[in-house]
């Protein structure tokens, strides 16, 4: 039947005179399967050199554009207990609506009163502070007032310093005519004592004579007394000078000390009104914080603290909320090996959880069921998962994302590269080889730029 032995059985027996040979080698079936084998080889030949994309395909799920646009969990930064809630799970909540209200718990704030009274403390050390800035003043008054007394008392001292040595001058005068009397005197007795003993002078005039010299002798004697206490007024009247200015800067040391002691109290006075006044701002803001309010538009997810009365640590996670108002965007992560393949403003297909898709990877027009996106961010430091991660942003020249998405659900992406022919494709994947590496074309033109 095969034709491969040397007897051949066609020759010997004629098979035609069965049914079953009257029927296959009757028709032609054969020509028309080679008909069919040569056109389809032709066809599969050519599909080969149709152009085929590249890509990079991830997983990822759905985000948002902006950190302050994704959920988000509320905390109180003090300590509290839940006293009363605004609100319930699903609300639609605007910006600055009360979600719930909390009261203290630490003891150091329980006085309803606390601010008031941290307002009077105020009050009274600022008095306390303007009491301290008069005294400064008075003080300063008086150690002027020390300064011009001490300039006039010095003036006195000096204007009885110099009395005393024009007294001390003329002592000194009156003490060199003392002695000129003095010599003149004993000439004029020795001279009439002489005469005496001649004969010419009479008794009574030497005896006159004796007696003048006696007390101009008296006069000297008395003169050197006043001229010793001139000396002396003179060193008294230096030795007041030196007591004035010690007794003065004494008093004026003293009036300063008192008064660097008085703004040294109101320095402190003002860093206790200083402190006063931080205490009660933060009073006053603590209280603002009793009512938990929304921090922008949008819905109350979970409470994660519920009932009443239950407690609570400072940033404690109270209650979720997802912002109303965002621009979605998809998270995805790649391979390290595809992380050179990656760059910003590329284009990506997404296909999102829930929403059917036929998806041909290599030609994104025939695909259907797939989003446009485009990468705006890539991370430069691996994710704990072991991949990079790239955030997508929704392609304005393409159809519009969804609007029954949500933050949260998963997404498939695929990242667009070069087109190649269908039969490079095969060849790289069969050699487990990566896709043909390349840069952007304006990546490109700067680069030639430069």
């Amino acid at each position: 039947m095969l034709n491969i032995s040397n007897n051949k059985l066609n020759k010997t027996v004629d098979i035609l005179g069965y049914k079953a040979s009257q029927k296959v080698f009757g028709k032609d079936h054969y020509k028309y399967f080679n008909r069919f084998l040569l056109a389809f080889t032709i066809i599969t030949f050519i599909i080969l050199f149709f152009p085929w994309t590249q890509n990079i395909s991830g997983t990822g799920f759905v985000t948002t554009l902006t950190p302050d646009q994704r959920p988000q969990t509320i905390q109180s930064p003090i300590p509290g207990r839940i006293e009363q809630w605004y609100v319930r799970e699903g609300d639609f909540v605007k910006k600055g609506d009360t979600i719930l209200r909390i009261s203290e718990i630490k003891n150091e704030y329980f006085d309803p009163n606390l601010v008031a009274r941290t307002g009077q403390q105020i009050k009274a050390k600022s008095m306390a502070v303007t009491s301290y800035g008069e005294k400064v003043k008075a003080l300063g008054n008086q150690a002027d007032a020390l300064v011009r007394e001490r300039i006039l008392k010095l003036k006195q001292a000096d204007n009885k310093l110099l009395q005393s040595r024009l007294k001390v001058k003329s002592d000194s005068i009156d003490l060199e005519a003392a002695r000129t009397n003095i010599s003149i005197a004993e000439r004029q007795f020795k001279r009439t004592e002489q005469l005496e003993s001649e004969g010419l002078k009479s008794l009574t005039d030497v005896e006159t004579k004796r007696l003048k010299l006696q007390e101009t002798q008296a006069k000297l004697i008395s003169q050197e007394n006043k001229l010793l206490a001139s000396k002396n007024d003179v060193i008294n009247a230096q030795i007041e000078m030196n007591r004035i200015k010690a007794e003065y800067a004494e008093k004026i040391s003293k009036s300063q000390s008192d008064r660097f002691t008085a703004q040294s109290s109101q320095f402190d006075a003002e860093a206790q009104v200083t402190k006063l006044e931080n205490q009660y701002t933060n009073y006053e803001i603590r209280n603002g914080l009793y009512f938990i309010t929304a921090p922008q538009n949008g819905y109350i997810n979970k409470a994660i603290q519920s009932g009443i009365g239950e407690t609570f640590k400072e940033g404690d996670r109270l209650v979720g909320i997802m912002p109303s108002d965002y621009d979605m965007a998809v998270e995805t992560f790649v391979k390290p090996i595809d992380m050179p393949l990656v760059h910003i403003g590329e284009e990506v297909r997404v296909q999102f959880d829930g929403w059917p898709a036929i998806i041909f990877s290599g030609w994104p027009n025939v695909s259907y069921g797939t989003y446009g996106g485009k990468i705006v961010a890539v991370e430069t430091f691996i994710s704990p998962n072991g991949k990079y991660r790239v955030l997508i942003s929704p392609d304005t020249k393409d159809h519009p994302w969804p609007d029954g998405v949500r933050v949260g659900s998963g997404a498939n992406t695929i990242a667009l590269l070069e087109d190649v022919p269908i039969w490079f494709e095969l060849w790289r994947q069969l050699n487990g080889f990566p896709p043909n590496y390349y840069q952007p074309e304006d990546k490109i033109a700067t680069t030639k730029k430069k």
